[in-house]
């Protein structure tokens, strides 16, 4: 099996000095790594986040449109690979969870969350009383289960974006989001059609720098997506 990390960035330069060290380390020294090429798909930066990847010999990919999905297709598109591990470098997400990726992936998983949410996962937001995303989160969760399982356990993080899909799941679902919705669009799809979705207990770490999106825009796009995937109907293959 063909697997390939992505990287994903925009503007992420305080991020990746500390953490793409971290990653090459990791990559170096993980006994077994079946990883077969690290992209950089970068969303036009401007803060010489391009320049530390090919300091590091690490290939870029200038995404095609704007936003999130835009730069999952780029990798869909330019990218040939059997599945595709996607990590944002912004301190968020453990490199040590892709082994965990890996092997759900030779166990044959379509789809592998690193979930925020599941017994034995910390959220950054727990060291907190008052933990709106993560709520706000879990009402999703909920709504994709309720509307959309046809099959196999409660999935428990539905929009979290540290996560691998199989080519055989991309061709089947047929995405088409461009922004942030990107991976509650898939998470949705692949239980409409009953794909084999594999979550692992994940810690997420605190963001090094850089601003979140506002959550109440964010929140109004997720809303906008639940609603178009119920109107599509349930099962995509019958479309």
């Amino acid at each position: 099996m063909k697997i390939c990390l992505c990287i994903l960035t925009r503007n992420e330069i305080s991020c990746l000095e500390k953490t793409l060290p971290l990653l090459i380390e990791f990559l170096k020294n993980w006994q077994g790594n079946c990883l077969n090429t690290v992209v950089a798909v970068d969303g036009n930066s401007t803060d010489g986040t391009v320049g530390l990847f090919k300091k590091n010999h690490i290939k870029v990919l200038t995404q095609t449109g704007v936003g999130r999905g835009a730069a999952f297709h780029t990798a869909f598109n330019q990218i040939k690979a059997d599945a595709w591990i996607f990590y944002s470098p912004d301190g968020n997400e453990d490199i040590s969870d892709l082994p965990k990726f890996v092997n759900a992936l030779y166990d044959g998983a379509d789809l592998v969350i690193a979930s925020r949410m599941c017994k034995g996962a910390v959220n950054e937001e727990d060291i907190n009383f008052w933990k709106p995303r993560k709520w706000v989160n879990n009402i999703f969760n909920v709504c994709a289960n309720l509307f959309f399982r046809r099959k196999g356990p409660f999935v428990s993080d539905s929009i979290n974006g540290y996560r691998a899909v199989t080519k055989n799941g991309v061709d089947l679902l047929n995405l088409d989001a461009q922004d942030y919705t990107i991976e509650f669009q898939m998470t949705i799809r692949a239980l409409k059609n009953g794909l084999n979705i594999a979550e692992f207990p994940t810690v997420e770490g605190q963001r090094i720098a850089g601003d979140e999106s506002p959550s109440i825009i964010l929140g109004l796009r997720f809303i906008e997506c639940l609603w178009r995937e119920i109107k599509i109907g349930k099962n995509l293959q019958n479309e």
